[in-house]
C-alpha cells in the first residue's frame, strides 16, 4: 500500500505567502488551507455587519475587519480569517503590534455555508474559545434569518439563539443589531431548510 505525503509548511513562510497577490490560506499546524469563494448572501450579510460595527464603534479604541484580517491562536497554531472580526486591546492595536493579524479580539463573527459550518462550529470554535480575549462568538445563518451568539461567562459559555423580530445584544461592544440589518438586501427568508440546528 502506498503512503501519503503530507507536506508542512512554517508559520514563518505561510505569514509571508499571505502577504503576497492570490488565493488566501488558513493554517493549522503547519498545515493550510485554501479559502473557498463566498456567495452574493455570505458576502452582503458579512459586508451590513462590518458596516454595522465600523460605524458604532468609530471614536472609540475599538476596530473591526471583514474577510481579509487573520485571527492568530497560538496555542492551537493556527491562523484564521473571520468574516468579521472586532478588538480593542493594544495587542492589536498598538504601533508596535503585529500589522496582519489579531491576537487578541474581542467578537468574533462567522457567516455559515454548506462548505464551512462544520469548520466554523468544530474546529474554528474550539480554536476561537482558547483566547482569553474573546468574550462573544457569532454564527450568522445564509439560508434562513437564524444567529447563534455564545457568551463567555463565569459558568462557561452561554448560548443564545435569536430569530426574526428579535435583536442580537453583543455585550462586547455595547450594541444591538436586528435582523433586518443583519440580513438587509441578502434576500434570505425568515425561515428555510437549513443545516443548523
Amino acid at each position: 500500500m502506498g503512503q501519503a505525503l503530507v507536506s508542512c509548511i512554517s508559520e514563518v513562510d505561510y505569514l509571508a505567502g499571505e502577504e503576497l497577490p492570490g488565493e488566501r490560506h488558513e493554517f493549522v499546524r503547519g498545515e493550510i488551507f485554501a479559502m473557498s469563494g463566498a456567495s452574493k448572501a455570505h458576502g452582503t450579510i458579512a459586508g451590513n455587519v462590518f458596516a454595522l460595527f465600523r460605524a458604532h464603534l468609530r471614536g472609540t479604541p475599538c476596530r473591526t475587519w471583514t474577510a481579509d484580517m487573520k485571527v492568530h491562536i497560538n496555542s492551537a497554531g493556527s491562523y484564521y480569517y473571520p468574516d468579521v472580526v472586532a478588538t480593542c486591546s493594544p495587542l492589536d492595536l498598538a504601533p508596535d503590534a503585529p500589522k496582519n493579524y489579531l491576537e487578541a479580539p474581542k467578537l468574533i463573527v462567522e457567516v455559515l455555508s454548506i462548505s464551512t459550518e462544520k469548520v466554523d462550529r468544530r474546529e474554528k470554535w474550539f480554536a476561537y474559545r482558547q483566547l482569553t480575549s474573546l468574550e462573544e462568538y457569532v454564527l450568522i445563518d445564509q439560508e434562513r434569518q437564524w444567529v447563534e451568539i455564545f457568551r463567555r461567562s463565569d459558568e462557561g459559555w452561554l448560548h443564545d439563539i435569536v430569530t426574526p423580530g428579535q435583536l442580537l445584544t453583543l455585550n462586547s461592544l455595547g450594541m444591538k443589531l436586528s435582523m433586518l440589518e443583519i440580513y438587509e438586501d441578502a434576500t434570505v427568508p425568515e425561515s428555510a431548510v437549513s443545516n443548523s440546528p
